[in-house]
């Protein structure tokens, strides 16, 4: 998946950055609400970790012009702000939650996690994938009790389709959502092409992925 971490304090930001990354995100730093803006209308995040105090203006201001413009990105607020108004505000603007700062890095992980389950109405970690199971937060996929063995990119472009069962992903959105923002000269759907035939053939050697289907001139789709 894909995170803005809009943080101003580098030692910080290069912190969540590296953890994120280690889990398996594609990070983007923003270090002022302005390159906040940008990025945020050149790319579809899945996550934004937002700071409140930037140096350029309120990161409340930011997120509520990320909702007025019917930005789907889950916003978890990071804060030193402790006061239960700044909570509060950044709640009823939208946030999907809040950590107050200094947090756990782990903490921050599980509550992603945890919007991730609401946001795609999973009620435990484990998501039945035909004859599998995709365990989201282990980031395994088992078949029987046994993980199968996925590469990084293979179990991105599983779970995205998976998490979004049932509707045509087109391979732009597959791509953008694994490499993040990517220049449109260094976007080639072959990418994802072979990640499909590689998912489909390691699958394919434990039970038939009838339901992994290529929609003709389009992208995939998880029919579950």
């Amino acid at each position: 998946m894909t995170v803005l971490i809009v943080e101003d304090e580098r030692t910080l930001a290069r912190e969540l950055g590296l953890f994120l990354y280690q889990q398996g995100f594609a990070c983007t730093v923003a270090r002022t609400a302005r390159e906040a803006r940008v990025q945020l209308a050149d790319t579809p995040f899945d996550f934004v970790l937002l700071d409140l105090g930037l140096p350029d203006g309120d990161g409340l201001t930011v997120l509520a012009e990320a909702k007025q413009q019917g930005l789907t990105a889950a916003f978890v607020i990071l804060t030193a702000r402790g006061a239960v108004k700044d909570r509060i505000g950044g709640l009823e603007l939208g946030a999907d939650d809040y950590l107050a700062k200094p947090f756990s890095l782990p903490e921050l992980l599980a509550r992603m996690h945890a919007i991730t389950r609401r946001r795609f109405g999973l009620h435990k970690p484990l998501a039945a994938v035909g004859p599998f199971e995709l365990d989201l937060q282990a980031r395994r996929l088992l078949f029987g009790g046994q993980e199968v063995s996925l590469s990084v990119k293979e179990f991105d472009v599983l779970s995205y389709l998976v998490l979004h069962k049932n509707r045509v992903m087109t391979r732009l959105q597959l791509t953008e959502h694994i490499w993040g923002n990517l220049p449109e000269s260094g976007f080639d759907s072959n990418y994802i092409d072979a990640h499909i035939k590689n998912l489909r053939k390691k699958l394919g050697q434990h039970a038939d992925v009838d339901w992994l289907e290529t929609v003709r001139g389009i992208g995939y789709r998880a029919r579950l």
